[in-house]
């Protein structure tokens, strides 16, 4: 996801280990940041919508993609999810351990 997040800790003169230190994060988050190889949570994302006075929308472009975070997504697309039955090596089983079944000995009613 496309940001601005370099161009905000620049005007205000920060290292990208300054930016950490007032997020809580490593440097290396910072830069994975900035360079789109990471894309924030959402805790994360508010952090830094506050620390710069901004919304989050004016820092993180979710509709344009950069680097290599651009190429998986992070959040599942419609039909990539996996049901039960579709999983490898598994078949459609019921949840639970299969259909209900009566207890033995116990009256019909």
């Amino acid at each position: 996801m496309k940001n601005n997040l370099r161009a905000l800790r620049a005007e205000r003169g920060w290292s990208q280990a300054d930016l950490a230190d007032r997020l809580d994060v490593s440097r290396q988050t910072v830069n994975a940041l900035e360079t789109g190889k990471y894309d924030p949570s959402l805790p994360l994302a508010f952090k830094v919508a506050r620390l710069f006075e901004r919304s989050i929308e004016d820092i993180f472009d979710p509709d344009e993609p950069q680097g290599p975070a651009a190429e998986r997504s992070s959040v599942p697309t419609r039909g990539s999810i996996p049901t039960r039955g579709s999983l490898p090596g598994r078949s459609s089983v019921p949840a639970r351990g299969g259909p209900l079944r009566r207890r033995s000995g116990a009256s019909s009613g």
